[in-house]
């Protein structure tokens, strides 16, 4: 069976001895115990929404860990043998998430062997049942083969697991260990995971390590609360709040780092002896203390293969003594790598943005960093500065942040400047003095045009004509400097009109080589193309709006949307996405005009109606709500279009049901009521509904949520139309039809009806799987008749 991943975590090797190193090993070392061999029939695994039948077949636990087994293998290798996993998703999403990778909206499979591992009660709960029937027996005879058969796949598919079993094992006396996970073989499915951790908040999970065009992924086929969760939510998973992050940091001349970071952390449950973080994968954390007292330290050895990658990584740590619940313990970690890339002649990358320093995930907390750096490159981060001198071959800068943020960037280069004072809001741009490689033109070679004489056509015996080199366009990095300065200034001066002040008053703008930019608090990475004269760099409309409108608006937008307010989880992550490209959308709409904006918006429905290799729309791929999981094998396009296009588009026809004054509303209140907080995607639901039009159909949004956020599905609408009477009694009939879409789709949509003297009444009509007709008294033959002229609707 080949190497599997645990969906949450990633392997961990020890780097010091201590007892979580010696435990982290042994798990490392475990083998199968060849004296726990068993021919088993019909013994149960159960756990929460997970059934494993063990049917017929062969059974071997691990050695003990720690005074007990924490995996087992089973095989069906003997005649009429078998085992099944069966894991029924609660929710119509879910189980459509499934049916769509298994073809069943029920998971039912028949494998032929599996590995376990576990840290609760799964080891006793099949003891128990093995004396519950005769045909059940030892059989060290074939644990021997098995040891020697399944002993290496142990030991590989394990290396995964180890910093979650140590976590579970090393806090057993405090909180009740109860991880679970099975890989199965199957010669339906192949090899799959089934997890269940009762850390997470959604604590089951089944998914699939699939390739795909030289690409790995990992297609998480269902995600859900287990049912003990659902029915009375009594667990409360370990929590580790952070704050007061104390920062200082050296970019030697290599470009590696080496910093020591400071914070400050509470956890919510006592008797805790091990610890989570996690920090970019390029990053190794070499030595933690807690209170000033040394701690021991779990994680993964860097290698050259998962640098530059930008990926967290989860590390251990264990302090000399348990924390207890509540009470604020002062951490002190020092830590180094290569997070920073040589991308050109004074060009840098820095590939661990947001990750360079340990964490838990993003938390608002107070910053105070502090820099050393050499003194001919400049360093920017967010914050007021504090401090900023040379020392001989060094600069040293430090910044503080007036508010607290989630996430402190820091970015590197050989800058010019452009700043722009727009309404007490301070918007410094940097851009690179060369230009990045990647973004240079190559000459371009072609033949010169064909004579008129011979029409282009060489004839026999006539020489090829001479080929052309062009000169190619010379890219300037500082040609768009101070129109993109005062253009980012301009959209945070209308953002905060709209939403108030952003996460802080002083925003730096950075370049960043790629196609891609990412709004973090006080500090953009922009792509290195925004900052060319588009014209020259021949882009086409699309993607010339793109890099030079969009996107910059996007990422400022981020100074709200995640940099005051964020997601609660995965699911809603598609908030603070489509809460930017929405915003960047208005900006558009005021600085260009509305024809841009619905240019945008076309492209978004392409984007959703292209074909996927099924010949469905891309948009069938999922609902919004399951975030990330949407980039999988079956639809790498998916998270992009459905996050960013859908998303726009849900924004776009709230807006169109509510009105411009309410919408507005609607944005400020997110931020006055959740900033610094988290929304979830049922909280924006039950907010939006508080601003929609008083006897509003759908008054609770319900309709709205269930048709476009928590399923897919785009209709085809048309409508026809035909007058009955004469005026002034004069009626227009009109039918609504509705195809593409399953049965029970249903949207509200406006047929608009433009009368004499610019009067014009709008009719808003639900589509049913059945035409509709609707009828409306006019006293006079209107001008034109036309359905959704606003982008009011998302449609074919």
């Amino acid at each position: 069976m080949r190497r599997a991943l645990v969906y949450f975590f990633l392997a961990c090797l020890p780097l010091a001895a201590g007892p979580a190193a010696d435990l982290a090993r042994a798990i490392h070392d475990n083998t199968l115990d060849r004296d726990a061999c068993y021919r088993v029939r019909d013994l149960t695994l159960f756990k929460e929404d997970i059934r494993v039948y063990l049917t017929d077949g062969y059974l071997i636990f691990s050695k003990p860990v720690a005074g007990r087994p924490i995996a087992a293998v089973f095989t069906t290798d003997v005649e009429g043998g078998d085992g099944e996993v069966i894991l029924r998703p609660p929710s119509l999403a879910e189980r459509r998430s499934l049916a769509s990778y298994t073809g069943s909206p029920n998971l039912d499979t028949h494998f032929q062997a599996a590995i376990f591992f576990f840290t609760g009660d799964i080891y006793q709960a099949l003891m128990a049942q093995i004396p519950n029937n005769p045909a059940n027996r030892k059989a060290p005879e074939v644990g021997a083969l098995m040891d020697e058969q399944w002993a290496q796949s142990l030991r590989n598919i394990g290396v995964n697991y180890e910093p979650r079993l140590v976590l579970d094992l090393m806090n057993a006396s405090s909180r009740k260990p109860d991880f679970f996970s099975g890989i199965f073989r199957s010669a339906k499915a192949g090899d799959f995971d089934v997890l269940y951790d009762p850390e997470n908040p959604d604590q089951i999970a089944a998914g699939q390590f699939v390739e795909r065009e030289n690409r790995a992924y990992f297609d998480v086929w269902t995600h859900f609360p287990a049912r003990s969760s659902r029915e009375r939510a009594n667990y409360i998973p370990l929590r580790l709040d952070l704050s007061d992050f104390r920062i200082q940091a050296t970019v030697e001349a290599d470009l590696s780092l080496n910093a020591v970071t400071l914070v400050k952390a509470k956890t919510n449950s006592g008797g805790i002896r091990v610890v989570p973080f996690d920090i970019a994968r390029e990053m190794a954390v070499t030595e933690v203390k807690v209170n000033g007292m040394p701690a021991e330290v779990l994680q993964r050895e860097v290698s050259p293969a998962t640098t530059g990658r930008g990926e967290n990584a989860l590390f251990l740590v264990m302090p000399q003594s348990p924390l207890k619940a509540g009470v604020e313990y002062e951490f002190e970690f020092h830590h180094s790598g290569k997070a920073i890339l040589r991308a050109g002649e004074r060009i840098f990358y820095v590939t661990a943005r947001g990750n360079w320093y340990p964490a838990l995930g993003p938390q608002f907390a107070t910053y105070d960093l502090t820099f050393r750096y050499p003194r001919d490159l400049e360093l920017v981060t967010p914050g007021d500065v504090i401090e900023d001198r040379t020392e001989g071959e060094w600069r040293i800068t430090r910044r503080r942040p007036t508010s607290p943020i989630r996430l402190a960037g820091f970015n590197l280069g050989d800058y010019a400047h452009a700043q722009v004072t727009r309404s007490g809001y301070v918007v410094d741009v940097c851009a690179n003095r060369t230009v990045d490689p990647a973004l240079q033109p190559r000459p371009v070679v072609s033949a010169p045009p064909p004579s008129p004489a011979v029409g282009g056509r060489r004839g026999r015996g006539n020489p090829a004509p001479d080929m052309i080199t062009a000169t190619p366009v010379v890219l300037d990095p500082l040609a768009r400097l101070q129109r993109l300065a005062s253009g980012i200034a301009a959209t945070l001066e209308f953002m905060a009109s709209k939403f108030g002040p952003p996460a802080l008053p002083h925003l730096t703008v950075s370049p960043i080589p790629g196609n891609f930019g990412q709004g973090y608090p006080g500090l953009i990475y922009l792509s290195t193309r925004s900052y060319l004269n588009l014209t020259e760099a021949r882009l086409a409309r699309p993607e010339e709006l793109f890099f030079d409108e969009l996107l910059q608006a996007h990422e400022t937008a981020h100074q709200w949307w995640g940099g005051q307010v964020t997601s609660a989880s995965y699911h809603d992550d598609w908030l603070m996405e489509a809460l930017a490209n929405y915003s960047a959308l208005l900006y558009v709409e005021k600085s260009k005009g509305a024809h841009d904006m619905e240019t945008l918006l076309e492209g978004y429905r392409g984007d959703l109606l292209a074909k996927r290799d099924n010949g469905e729309p891309v948009d069938s791929a999922g609902p919004i709500v399951l975030g990330t999981r949407l980039e999988s094998s079956l639809e790498p396009r998916a998270w992009r279009a459905i996050t960013y296009g859908k998303g726009s588009w849900i924004l776009q026809m709230l807006r169109q049901r509510m009105g411009d004054e309410r919408f507005f509303s609607l944005l400020a209140e997110i931020i006055k009521r959740y900033g610094r907080s988290e929304i979830s995607t049922e909280q924006f639901r039950s907010l939006a509904a508080e601003f929609l039009p008083p006897r509003s159909e759908d008054p609770k949004l319900e309709a709205f949520f269930d048709q476009w956020v928590y399923s897919s599905g785009i209709p085809t609408l048309k409508l026809t139309y035909s007058f009955k009477g004469k005026a002034p009694a004069l009626k227009l009939v009109g039918t609504l039809t509705q195809s593409d879409v399953v049965e029970d789709f249903s949207v509200l949509t406006p047929v608009e009806i433009q009368l004499a003297r610019g009067r014009t009444i709008t009719e808003w009509v639900r589509s049913s799987s059945e035409p509709v007709t609707f009828t409306v008294n006019l006293a006079q033959p209107p001008l034109k008749v036309t359905l959704d002229p606003h982008y009011a609707v998302l449609r074919r």
